[in-house]
């Protein structure tokens, strides 16, 4: 393994707001929270979407997501711990387990099921939604399957171990890059006291989620507490975050350019204008929707 690059920051972004995420349930009954709501994808642009869900007790999660449709946009799931499989009706079919990571571009359709492959024990992870622009959301759907090892991951002099999903932390490129979007995807695991800088271009649109323990942020006297997201300012002097552990803490940071076009959602449909959204329930109406992809393996 490489060394991991040194990052000198300038500045650090701040926090602009704390969001504690809203509980609630999906698919045929998952309890989950939902920390990144509609209200706030203008604010955090090109991301749509983050959910957390994690729980011990298979009554929360065994029942799964079964086939429902996407389109416009990009769904990836992170799971920390857990199995779970995804079939599509694009004939892709993979398995989720501990560290991985499924990315899926529904662009023009595709519908697709999740499902828990354990009865007992924890269930834990994210998926968050990442919008496509209007002019490749009608591109064909694809699906990429990363397993644990395919995740590229560095531990710095500080003991701070980071895995990069997405964009580049320290000289290292994550499992995937994406244009337009150019989104930054980091789970990062911090020691008490340690501290750890990430750039992050200033035009960027960027938020932390720390699901383990308490970080400040830039020098900030006030922590970010477990479960809670910290949206983080907009500031054309700063060039990324300072991350430091009030305690053992892991977090995730997120961050992509943002696409600046109109965001019309209904349900699991994500386009420009509404226009686009009632021809997508029309289609989905008549059959078509499916028929563009195939039919969704048994």
């Amino acid at each position: 393994m490489n060394a991991p690059e040194t990052v000198t920051l300038i500045r650090s972004r701040k926090v602009e707001r704390l969001v504690a995420g809203v509980p609630t349930s999906d698919g045929a009954g998952v309890k989950l929270t939902r920390v990144l709501t509609q209200p706030l994808q203008r604010r955090l642009d090109p991301f749509l979407m983050l959910d957390a869900f994690g729980s011990e007790s298979a009554s929360d999660y065994i029942a799964g997501f079964p086939p429902h449709p996407h389109r416009g946009f990009e769904t990836i799931t992170y799971m920390l711990t857990g199995r779970m499989r995804h079939r599509d009706s694009a004939g892709h079919e993979g398995l989720i387990e501990d560290g991985g990571v499924q990315w899926m571009s529904a662009a023009r359709g595709v519908i697709h099921s999740e499902m828990p492959e354990q009865t007992e024990g924890r269930m834990e992870g994210f998926q968050l939604w990442l919008n496509l622009p209007g002019a490749t959301k009608m591109a064909d759907p694809w699906y990429r399957d990363i397993p644990s090892a395919g995740v590229p991951s560095f531990v710095t002099d500080a003991g701070v171990t980071v895995r990069v999903i997405a964009g580049e932390s320290h000289g290292h490129a994550g499992a995937m890059q994406r244009p337009d979007t150019e989104p930054l995807y980091l789970d990062v695991h911090l020691p008490a006291g340690s501290r750890f800088e990430q750039a992050i271009p200033p035009g960027h649109n960027a938020f932390i989620y720390v699901y383990r323990g308490e970080v400040a942020i830039g020098g900030d006297q006030e922590g970010v507490g477990e479960r809670r997201m910290a949206i983080l300012a907009n500031d054309a002097a700063a060039d990324g975050i300072a991350v430091q552990a009030c305690k053992d803490a892991r977090l995730i940071i997120v961050a992509g350019k943002p696409l600046g076009e109109p965001i019309v959602q209904y349900g699991p449909f994500v386009m420009n204008t509404r226009e686009e959204i009632e021809a997508t329930l029309q289609e989905f109406r008549d059959g078509r929707f499916e028929a563009m992809a195939g039919s969704l393996p048994g």
